[in-house]
C-alpha cells in the first residue's frame, strides 16, 4: 500500500473515486511517476520534481499546480489533467 493509498482511504467514497481517478489520468500519462507526500499532500513526481498535488478539503478538492478547485460534481475533465502533467513533465524534462 502506497502514501497515497493511505491518504485516499481516509476520505469520504466521493472524493476518494475522484482523487484515485486523478491518480490513475496522471499514472497513464507518466507512468514512471513516483508517489510520494509532499506539503501534505499526494504528490506525484518525475525525476526527482514534482509532477502534481492533489487534495481533498471539507468542501472542494484542488490539484496543484495552477490551484484548480473543484468537487465530485464538477470534476475537472480529463483533458484538462493530462494537458496540465503534460506541461509540467516538459518543464521537468527540460530543466
Amino acid at each position: 500500500m502506497s502514501v497515497i493509498d493511505d491518504y485516499l482511504e481516509g476520505l469520504p467514497e466521493p472524493q476518494r473515486v475522484e482523487l484515485a481517478r486523478i491518480r490513475d489520468i496522471v499514472k497513464r500519462v507518466v507512468p514512471d511517476a513516483q508517489e510520494v507526500l509532499a506539503y501534505r499532500m499526494p504528490t506525484l513526481s518525475y525525476a526527482g520534481k514534482y509532477l502534481i498535488h492533489f487534495a481533498a478539503f471539507r468542501k472542494h478538492m484542488s490539484i496543484f499546480p495552477g490551484t484548480i478547485r473543484f468537487t465530485p460534481d464538477t470534476p475537472v475533465p480529463e483533458p484538462v489533467i493530462e494537458a496540465i502533467v503534460r506541461k509540467r513533465l516538459a518543464e521537468i524534462v527540460e530543466a
